[in-house]
């Protein structure tokens, strides 16, 4: 055989390979639906669809010369062709059987994908049995091709010739420039003449009008090529807009190529469980770029097969709790905004036994087991999707290892998304997963933080505001700030990117150092629905980018997703919102410890405390003066705003709870004072309700800190935040 007989077949086995896992997956999919319905109708509608399928593979089998699969073909046609007549009963086994079948041609077309023409005696034992072993990769392959109506072709041709006329007109400006560089080349020479008017013969009436002339004539040009350069922009943005939508389109696939191959696999699992459960999909319909579709495979193959081995019991086990004894899975895809995909996989068995949890946390030596943060069943729930976390009594080919979940949350966040998980004893467990439309582009805010630019996802900024520094408050050794009725955590972008406070002589602003009617611009970010706010310097504009990963060098960069380029050149980082949140924490705990060990030199200021118990007072006292403050003391609220008015204070340390004026009145009084308008003043307390955070708030307090959580480092930290 030639070259190029040998080049057609190849091409001619390949477009086999597509169209064999079309009617293969087909197939297996009619056979799903032929065990959920009784309508006799449907089913000889079902059957009449398949034969039809099994009827076309076995021709283009033919075609490449694979006996084989066309053997296993016409054994199928004879099948589905007596269920026609109804001479044979559609029972369990038969299914059984028909699935391995068609198992089997998935399997020959694999072996095909792989280059073999001919099977070995072990395959084709396999034949025999071909039910796929539980947690075995399903044998459906999903190609690395892309089948395009030639509707959508015809267009991109069009989008493409236009783009002719585009690089014609930029052509064009190029030559108006280089035109205009000329003029400017001689008019610069005549200016070097001029400096020696004997040589020139110019005189200076003629030398201005020569002048005038020219630079007229050059305005009128600049303006023109502006102008043209102007209707170019528009034009060329708008065929760029379009092109890039259209190619997006092309590889924008619907749900349903993915998840086609779930209701067999649960249905394999289930089957050698001896469980049985119906997989229901919404919004297959849903199109998302093909390259997320790829990288979901893996989590909703985990998802699935874990609501199969975890949350769906036996028959009899389902019976005894009040339940069918077939179970459900439903998976759910929707649109959120256009520009995201919520995905939910749940299940109506029997939850996530909580306690089981936090042993298995306990034993694996996680902190998080026995943090208090953790104590709640939502906290303790969220430790699954830790690696090595298992509920499973015993290790098996499907579950036991504590790692699915854990791909399943790297994979997701690998994307961009969240993943969270809720779930009730008895009634089942939901995932919940959400994921950006597409990779290429997406909107992004860029801000100033001090002398550098970065750019946030606009997908994660719920909104801007502007606060002043008597805006921000801190509660419990943090720094907050009230948006929308809640009090949100706020950090200082500048401090959580680490840099410097001086750079290319640029020096950050110093919030204690600006006055209480000046404004800053905050950020609020949202993440896996959780809000946080950070203040930054500026923020530029919302625009466009197409995001750009930092090489193999740079895998993994914390607080940067990745980088852009902008229409300057300059390249600016893109901020990863989760790392931000995270770094956040961590940033405020490392200050707690800094202020533990010492390591913060000694500060100074006068601090009058306000505690009624003496005991209280002392500790108080003592601590502030270690730490290097002069320390007053006042026995309630009236005591200490009498000493307010007869000395000089630089913040007040009070408790709430006290006789005569408690440490609300005495804030109310202290803001309604002029003199004292912009006195810090922190509460110790132990009322740690949220009413009395917010009324604690309202009455004008910058810090609030409980007592039941109280260390010297909490208030040492806050107050360091003031003076």
């Amino acid at each position: 055989m030639d070259n190029d007989n040998e080049e057609f077949l190849k091409r001619l086995r390949e477009t086999f390979r597509v169209e064999s896992g079309e009617h293969v997956r087909a197939m297996s999919a009619g056979l799903i639906e032929l065990e959920k319905t009784t309508d006799p109708k449907k089913q000889v509608d079902i059957v009449e669809t398949m034969f039809r399928e099994a009827h076309s593979l076995k021709g283009a089998a033919r075609s490449v010369d694979r006996p084989d699969i066309e053997s296993l073909c016409q054994a199928l046609e004879g099948q589905f062709a007596t269920l026609k007549r109804q001479e044979a009963a559609l029972t369990p086994a038969l299914l059984d059987l028909l699935h391995q079948t068609v198992d089997g041609i998935a399997r020959l077309t694999s072996y095909a994908e792989k280059g073999q023409t001919k099977i070995t005696q072990q395959q084709t034992g396999e034949l025999e049995n071909p039910m796929p072993r539980a947690g075995v990769e399903s044998p459906f392959p999903q190609a690395d091709t892309v089948r395009i109506p030639t509707t959508k072709l015809a267009p991109l041709l069009l989008q493409a010739e236009e783009m002719i006329s585009a690089k014609m007109a930029a052509g064009q400006r190029v030559r108006e420039l280089q035109e205009i560089d000329r003029i400017l080349s001689l008019w610069k020479a005549e200016s070097e003449k001029w400096k020696d008017r004997r040589s020139s013969g110019l005189e200076w009436d003629e030398w201005l009008e020569r002048n005038g002339e020219r630079m007229t004539a050059l305005q009128s040009q600049v303006v023109a090529t502006t102008k043209a350069a102007l209707q170019d922009q528009r034009a060329f943005r708008r065929m760029v807009d379009d092109h890039l939508e259209a190619m997006k389109e092309l590889l924008m696939l619907p749900v349903g190529s993915l998840v086609e191959v779930l209701p067999k696999l649960a249905r394999d699992l289930s089957r050698a469980q001896g469980k049985e459960l119906e997989l229901t999909i919404q919004g297959a319909e849903i199109k998302i770029d093909k390259r997320i579709l790829e990288e979901l495979k893996d989590p909703l193959i985990h998802l699935v097969r874990n609501c199969v081995d975890h949350g769906i019991k036996k028959p009899e086990d389902r019976a005894r709790e009040g339940k069918p004894p077939c179970g459900t899975i439903r998976l759910s895809f929707v649109v959120k905004d256009n520009r995201q995909m919520g995905i939910s996989v749940s299940d109506d068995g029997s939850g996530v036994d909580i306690d089981k949890v936090r042993v298995a946390a306990a034993k694996l030596g996680l902190p998080q087991a026995n943090a208090e943060k953790y104590s709640g069943p939502e906290e303790t729930l969220q430790l699954i999707f830790h690696s090595g976390i298992s509920t499973s009594p015993i290790i098996t080919d499907i579950s036991g290892r504590g790692l699915g979940l854990a791909i399943v949350r790297e994979k997701v966040e690998k994307l961009g998304g969240t993943v969270s998980v809720t779930s009730e004893k008895s009634a089942g467990t939901t995932f919940r997963l959400l994921l950006p439309m597409t990779l290429a582009t997406f909107r992004g805010v860029l801000v100033r933080v001090r002398s550098r630019v970065f750019v946030l996802p606009a997908i994660n900024v719920e909104h801007v505001l502007r606060a002043r520094a008597a805006d921000i408050k801190t509660i419990e050794n943090r720094e907050t700030i009230q948006s929308g009725g809640q009090i949100l955590a706020m950090a200082r972008l500048g401090d959580i990117l680490e840099l410097p406070v001086r750079e290319n002589g640029f020096e950050a602003k110093k919030t204690s150092g600006e006055t209480a009617a000046s404004y800053m611009p905050v950020v609020i970010l949202t993440f896996a629905e959780k809000r946080m706010a950070f203040l930054v310097d500026e923020v530029l504009q919302e625009q466009d980018v197409l995001v750009k990963g930092l090489g193999g060098q740079l895998k993994r960069v914390r607080n940067i997703a990745g980088a852009t380029i902008l229409g300057t050149g300059k390249v600016v980082p893109v901020l990863n919102v989760q790392d931000l949140m995270k770094s956040a924490v961590s940033s405020t705990a490392g200050a707690r410890k800094a202020a533990v060990t010492g390591t913060t030199p000694a500060r100074t200021g006068r601090i009058l405390v306000a505690e009624d118990s003496i005991t209280a007072r002392t500790l108080l006292k003592n601590i502030l003066e270690t730490a290097g403050y002069q320390v007053a003391t006042a026995v309630d609220g009236v005591d200490a705003f009498t000493q307010l008015r007869s000395n000089e204070f630089d913040l007040v340390v009070s408790d709430v709870d006290m006789p005569q004026m408690n440490g609300f009145e005495l804030t109310t009084r202290i803001r309604a004072d002029k003199k004292f308008v912009e006195l810090p003043v922190v509460l110790v307390t132990a009322l740690e309700s949220r009413e009395d955070k917010e009324r604690g708030i309202e009455a004008g307090a910058n810090a609030y800190i409980i007592k039941s959580s109280f260390d010297q480092s909490n208030l040492l930290e806050v107050i360091r935040r003031f003076l």
